[in-house]
């Protein structure tokens, strides 16, 4: 039995790989911030050689009243939101993981149905079923007599943004709900305690890594939204971070970049901020485990006679909250007006798919959105892929400071990615060369999500145990090779999932793309911002319904074919 021979190695070829992806890295994440801070405190626009360098446009900022009307509204909408958010999805995290409430699994499944969706379809939902003219509203004006809420205001957009975001707070507490170590709750039982008195004294306060995580995750994520800011509160006068750097950077006549630098500056200290303080809150978090070795399942609550009750709440809650606004917009797509005053069946009508798909711009942001997130995706994951590669499984002297910059995109809203690659490619003339192309929305999505992407690959490394890697160099074997003939093909399930997960990020993301798109890329988010804005309604009904089916058709797919989470 002859040896296999080892492969030829290439000398220098593991520096050269490390070196050239961690480069390729560092430039991804630093070529929009760099250009965003060097505009904040320059005088003339960057095109302009001549700018000088000073603290007037942080000045002229903060000294505005008008900012200072942003600032308070956005900490307003943000602490709500988070609020709303945290308080839903804690208690469908406890409701759904520790009792016998029944259908938990279905009530579950719809829970998270908002992850796969933009803040953009789901507001354009609340829209039209809840809006002044929207058809529950004008039904309950009919029994009532009068509108009976009202979502231009900071509250109400707070209630849409918290459903948003109560999918990502359920996901991060129901696992923890279940992992508990059932003899704290036991030992409480022991002294007396009833199961409700155990389960808010000893488990609700292990929580806290949990709630803590998603309350700053939530807070951030409200800070960065711009499409519900900009459908609700922009026509009831409200404006936030993301509108003010939205209408002075795109829709001003002559746009003001030296504010505009100054303001997403902002708006990226604040989220870094926010983002270094849940690590410093949650730096000991080990005193709350509370799984050890020893196999261990937290006991079901019985809720007696209130598992109906409970049930019909949460079920109450997901219909009018995520279900009727999606049926919302598939009626609005197929219907020529939405009105309870008349049958749906007298104004049933399919112009608006035959529009979408006669219409170049509607066809091409259709194709480019697809595009993006296929080929987008896949080029994320390999990328990605060697990026956790290195930081996990290579002796590379900066692999630390490699993992920093890879999962510092989290703190980069995406508004602010868009506008720093914007003018990235005033200030790099490689980077102009993809201008008016989908491929500069690429790199700005894959900036954006290499944490994503990072977070989901990394678990499956850190699994995989380093003697298949001590065997490979031990056979003549290098780094790269080893990396490229045995991880990668080790961790192919989590790159199908990480794939999944890019896939639908890349599909739904809009706020990115809204300063980058130009004539031949547009995709479908920023389409159905603009037409909204512009009042075609019935169009932006059947695009998003058409973005919805195609989300959900990939995912389900993903889940059951491919057999690989989406969330999680």
């Amino acid at each position: 039995m002859t040896a296999t021979p080892a492969p030829a190695l290439v000398p220098g070829r593991d520096r050269f790989a490390q070196w050239g992806i961690a480069a390729l890295t560092l430039a991804m994440v630093a070529a929009p911030l760099i250009p965003i801070l060097y505009q904040s405190f320059s005088d003339r626009p960057l095109y302009d050689g001549a700018g000088v360098l000073s603290l007037d446009n942080y000045v002229k900022l903060f000294g505005s009243a008008q900012f200072q009307r942003v600032i308070w509204n956005t900490l307003a909408l943000g602490a709500l939101t988070t609020i709303i958010g945290t308080l839903i999805g804690v208690v469908a995290a406890i409701v759904l993981g520790r009792t016998n409430m029944p259908g938990r699994a279905l009530i579950g499944e719809v829970l998270i149905w908002p992850l796969y969706i933009s803040h953009l379809v789901l507001g354009f939902g609340f829209s039209v079923m809840y809006g002044p003219s929207g058809y529950v509203t004008l039904s309950f004006a009919q029994v009532l007599g009068d509108q009976p809420w009202d979502l231009y205001t900071i509250h109400g957009m707070a209630i849409i943004c918290g459903v948003a975001q109560a999918p990502i707070t359920y996901l991060f507490c129901v696992a923890s709900t279940q992992a508990a170590d059932p003899s704290l709750e036991d030992a409480a039982r022991i002294s007396g305690a009833s199961p409700f008195r155990a389960l808010w004294s000893i488990s609700i306060p292990l929580l806290r890594p949990a709630i803590v995580y998603a309350v700053i995750l939530n807070f951030t994520v409200a800070l960065e939204l711009l499409a519900i800011p900009l459908l609700f509160g922009r026509p009831a006068g409200y404006e936030f971070l993301t509108t003010y750097l939205y209408e002075h950077g795109i829709d001003a006549a002559t746009p003001d970049y030296g504010l505009v630098g100054a303001a997403a500056a902002l708006l990226l200290a604040i989220v870094s901020f926010l983002l270094w303080l849940q690590a410093r809150l949650l730096r000991d978090s080990g005193r709350f485990v509370t799984l050890g070795g020893k196999a261990a399942r937290p006991r079901v609550l019985n809720l007696g006679i209130w598992r109906w009750p409970v049930f019909v709440g949460m079920a109450l809650y997901l219909v009018a909250g995520v279900i009727v606004p999606l049926i919302g917009v598939a009626m609005r797509s197929v219907t020529s007006f939405l009105t309870p005053l008349l049958p749906f069946w007298e104004v049933l009508t399919f112009d608006h798919f035959v529009m979408i798909f006669s219409y170049p711009a509607y066809i091409r942001a259709i194709l480019n959105t697809i595009g993006i997130a296929v080929f987008g995706g896949a080029l994320c994951t390999l990328f990605v892929a060697m990026v956790a590669i290195i930081v996990h499984r290579s002796e590379f002297r900066y692999g630390r400071a490699l993992e920093f910059v890879a999962t510092y995109p989290r703190a980069v809203p995406g508004l602010v990615a868009g506008i720093g690659f914007l003018w990235a490619m005033l200030l790099f003339p490689p980077l102009g060369l993809l201008h008016n192309t989908i491929w500069i929305l690429v790199l700005a999505y894959m900036m954006r999500y290499l944490p994503t992407g990072f977070g989901a690959m990394s678990p499956m490394l850190l699994q995989i145990g380093r003697e298949l890697d001590r065997a490979s160099r031990t056979v003549g074997a290098d780094w790269w090779t080893t990396a490229t003939r045995i991880l990668l093909p080790l961790i192919k399930p989590a790159l199908f999932s990480t794939f999944a997960i890019l896939f639908v990020a890349f599909f739904r993301e809009y706020s990115a793309a809204v300063f980058l798109i130009s004539p031949g890329a547009e995709v479908i988010g920023t389409m159905l911002l603009s037409f909204w804005i512009q009042g075609d309604a019935g169009p932006v009904a059947a695009l998003a319904s058409f973005q919805v089916l195609l989300t959900f058709l990939f995912v389900y797919g993903a889940r059951h074919l491919l057999g690989v989470k989406i969330y999680g």
